[in-house]
């Protein structure tokens, strides 16, 4: 007869060997769709409290009911998520599509520089920063009447440039 006083507590290794299986059948059973990521996470949980331990038998017990809060946790997740479905994600657009736009930028930007200076400025200023007519004008030390007319001369040449390229 082995003396049961005398053996040491079996070590976390010997207690995974030993019962691991078995709590992934009882997640299993529970209705887990994922029995093995739950044992593993009770035994991972387990092992962060192993030290603190006070009845070396009450391991298996503690493992037993974290694997079934986790499977509870697991099915009640699983439930709402599947009350709100899920929407599609937003259609992606084509590389050729990428291409396309990025042509059309550089088109852009070669015909943004081809415009004389205070044009450009206007238009940057304005399209590009968002800046008030006000704002503009006194970046660039002049009337906002100038403004209006740099912007206006920038954006008829900026559309001639664009269709003749087109």
């Amino acid at each position: 007869m082995i003396d049961l006083s005398t053996a040491a507590p079996p070590s976390f290794a010997e207690l995974f060997a030993a019962h691991h299986l078995s709590m992934v059948r009882l997640a299993g059973l529970l209705g887990a769709d994922d029995p093995e990521d739950i044992a593993q996470e009770a035994f991972a949980r387990l092992h962060a409290r192993w030290s603190r331990l006070r009845d070396d038998g009450a391991a298996v017990a503690y493992v037993r009911s974290i694997v079934c809060n986790l499977t509870r946790n697991r099915l009640r997740h699983l439930r709402l998520v599947r009350l709100r479905p899920l929407e599609p994600p937003p259609a992606a657009p084509s590389g050729e599509h990428a291409v396309i736009v990025a042509e059309r930028h550089q088109e852009l930007l070669a015909a943004v520089d081809r415009l004389p200076r205070r044009q450009r400025e206007a238009l940057v200023l304005r399209y590009w920063l968002d800046l008030s007519e006000r704002e503009i004008a006194d970046a660039m030390g002049v009337s906002p009447g100038s403004v209006k007319t740099h912007t206006s001369r920038g954006m008829s040449a900026l559309a001639r440039t664009l269709r003749e390229e087109s």
